[in-house]
């Protein structure tokens, strides 16, 4: 590994963007690439919060590249700067992929979570719309009684997502700006947030990696209503088989051992939906549990399932 010192110029937006500035982060960890952020991204609809750009060894303006949205930005890079010293090691399957010619060629946005609203940013909010209200009330009272904040905010993250950084990428990077080469990636409730991307925005984005996907919602607890609520937007909303891609998978330890009880449900939804193996997947890792560190042991995956050439 090595420090991220390329010779790489901070960029700017245009004036009618806010004058926002991405500059070079010089002492990130990182495989190949750099990493670019802009502090406190402003926005109308979340909190403000850090947002990364990854771009590959010898990104060129004269060429266009796909993008890749993911949660947790702050987990995808460097180790030495995580809580918990753990990282996907996204520079360095996206370099070794793109460098072997696997995939086309791509960016990668990383949208940093923050720790108290993570659950609220990220939660699918129209699920609730699934659930009946009795149900949904004595939810939201244990949560009250729990001192836990139920204000879901998944609907404006998904709009800052869309409506306020989508635009800055597209007019900062070389980058394709149509569905085609748009995609959204995360892990546990960042596996929610993704489906609920693709699902809410189907124009926006191509194809979503929902990684160790957190099918329970919240902590494990008997008579979970939310995986049913979930599962029932999932049938109603999962966008068209016919012009879009869809990646699961789990594993069986820690917090990945509730998960495997659901994967039939989803293989039904799947196929009910229309979708096929060309199109979907929802993969079973044995032994592996809920961290970065098994994330990242599997995250070519879903790299190129989603950005693989064809």
């Amino acid at each position: 590994m090595f420090s991220c010192k390329d010779k790489t110029q901070d960029i700017k937006v245009s004036e009618d963007r806010n004058q926002i500035t991405f500059h070079q982060v010089q002492d990130v960890q990182l495989y190949a690439g750099s990493v670019h952020r802009v502090d406190s991204f402003p926005s109308a609809y979340i909190t403000p919060r850090p947002v990364d750009v990854w771009l590959p060894e010898n990104y060129s303006e004269d060429k266009s590249y796909a993008v890749l949205y993911m949660h947790d930005g702050q987990m995808l890079f460097d180790a030495s700067t995580t809580w918990n010293k753990q990282e996907w090691k996204v520079d360095e399957w996206a370099s070794k992929l793109m460098n072997d010619q696997k995939t086309i060629d791509f960016i990668v946005v990383g949208i940093h979570n923050i720790p108290d609203l993570r659950w609220q940013d990220l939660f699918p909010q129209k699920a609730m719309d699934y659930m009946n209200e009795k149900t949904k009330d004595s939810l939201i009272e244990l949560a009250k009684a729990n001192n836990f904040n139920v204000n879901f905010n998944g609907d404006n993250y998904l709009k800052f997502m869309v409506e306020e950084l989508k635009p800055v990428i597209d007019n900062t990077y070389a980058v394709f700006k149509d569905k085609a080469h748009t995609f959204v990636a995360g892990s546990s409730m960042g596996g929610l947030m993704s489906m609920y991307a693709i699902s809410e925005y189907p124009e926006i984005f191509e194809g979503a990696a929902c990684i160790s996907t957190h099918w329970i919602g919240v902590m494990p607890m008997p008579e979970n209503p939310y995986p049913d609520a979930i599962f029932d937007y999932m049938k109603a909303k999962l966008p068209s088989a016919k012009s879009h891609q869809l990646y699961f998978d789990y594993g069986n330890k820690t917090l990945d051992q509730y998960y495997p009880e659901h994967a039939p449900k989803v293989d039904a939804i799947l196929k009910e939906k229309g979708y096929t193996d060309s199109n979907s997947k929802n993969l079973f890792f044995e032994g592996t549990d809920h961290s970065e560190v098994s994330w990242s042991q599997r995250l070519d995956q879903p790299l190129l399932f989603l950005l693989g050439r064809q």
